[in-house]
């Protein structure tokens, strides 16, 4: 069987898009993957070391007004479907797969038009625009937060699985994890990571943070993103800001074993980070993007604060006394028992809706 997969932009749709690819090899390891990104995209970078082929197209996103950037993103969104097209009459996919990102619009809709299965993964509590529009042409629409049902309009190719991550959360504790991060071993341990891109809110907050807080409560294992680590690094530099016993560093590889490790997460929103969170058991304080498309990030967010597990600070509001005392006070709160691993993890009840056994 052959199937295409597309989903890109941010580690909240290619990390996904990757984890179903590993379930459907675990299945069918004579399966041939194909991935669909956009040109420049993250996916460029993370598909190919997870061990797929990828081809990329030419798209970008619509902003919500007219602008000249959307002139011109209707002319690459031609351009796109043209490079669909041929793709999709080249590799012969019996299944094409989307898990967000602008990208993943223009290889649903060709398929679906194609008659091709065709399965969208929707991370959010509340859906983007573009699953909304594919919503009436896909085969299987899965949501990983039942409140997100409301917002389609065609109910009958619903199916509530849950946002896909990896196992590791569930076979890994917190002993084991913390192997990994030995300058750990005495202290609180603080994960700050605001997305596979980082944020620049958060890091300039936590920046300040350190300079008024000198303290040895908490260290912090802090994830800039890679187009913010030299400039927070030169600027804690600058400042002279304390920063022994902390650790820095662009990205975060190994997320699974850092969550677990951790006390405490300090973070914005995304779906896939809401889903780690819960599986790990953590106490987050959560900073949602306040730019993101319909506000989905609160929304995600506010879904972990009334479980009582999560403290939501908005970027407005974001302050570094805020910061720290939300810390403190996420520190105290006592961790629950190690849940079990489910007995179907979401990406196996996502990959048995393309009828793979």
């Amino acid at each position: 069987m052959r199937y295409m997969i597309s989903g890109g932009g941010t580690g909240g749709h290619i990390y996904p898009a990757i984890a179903i690819a590993d379930e459907i090899k675990k299945r069918d390891p004579e399966a041939e993957i194909l991935f669909i990104g956009a040109e420049n995209g993250l996916e460029c970078q993370l598909v190919p070391a997870a061990g797929y082929s990828l081809e990329a197209i030419t798209v970008s996103y619509l902003k919500r007004k007219l602008s000249f950037h959307n002139v011109k993103s209707a002319k690459m969104l031609l351009q796109g479907l043209v490079q669909v097209k041929r793709l999709i009459e080249q590799f012969r996919p019996d299944y094409v797969i989307g898990t967000g990102g602008y990208v993943t619009g223009p290889v649903v809709y060709v398929a679906a038009k194609k008659g091709i299965f065709t399965l969208i993964h929707e991370q959010n509590a509340y859906p983007g625009l573009t699953n909304r529009f594919l919503n009436k042409y896909v085969s299987v629409v899965a949501l990983s937060f039942q409140e997100a049902a409301k917002y389609f309009k065609q109910k009958d190719n619903l199916t509530l699985t849950g946002n896909p991550i990896r196992s590791n959360y569930y076979t890994i504790n917190k002993e084991k994890a913390r192997t990994y991060f030995p300058e750990f071993k005495k202290h609180k341990m603080v994960l700050i990571s605001g997305g596979s891109g980082g944020s620049s809110n958060i890091n300039q907050t936590v920046e300040l943070m350190l300079q008024q807080y000198n303290n040895t409560e908490y260290y912090l294992y802090w994830a800039t993103g890679k187009t913010h680590y030299e400039t927070t690094v030169r600027n804690l530099k600058e400042k002279g800001t304390e920063a022994t016993g902390h650790r820095i560093v662009p990205y975060i590889d190994e997320m699974p074993e850092a969550l677990l490790a951790c006390d405490l997460i300090v973070g914005s929103a995304g779906a896939i980070t809401i889903a780690e969170i819960q599986a790990a058991q953590r106490y987050a304080v959560l900073i949602p993007k306040a730019y993101t498309a319909d506000n989905h990030q609160e929304k995600n967010a506010r879904m972990l604060e009334i479980t009582g597990r999560a403290t939501v600070i908005l970027e407005k509001e974001l302050t570094p006394e805020k910061l720290h005392q939300a810390i403190l006070q996420g520190l105290e709160m006592k961790e629950p028992e190690k849940q079990e691993m489910p007995a179907k993890l979401p990406v196996e009840m996502i990959v048995e809706k393309l009828g793979i056994e």
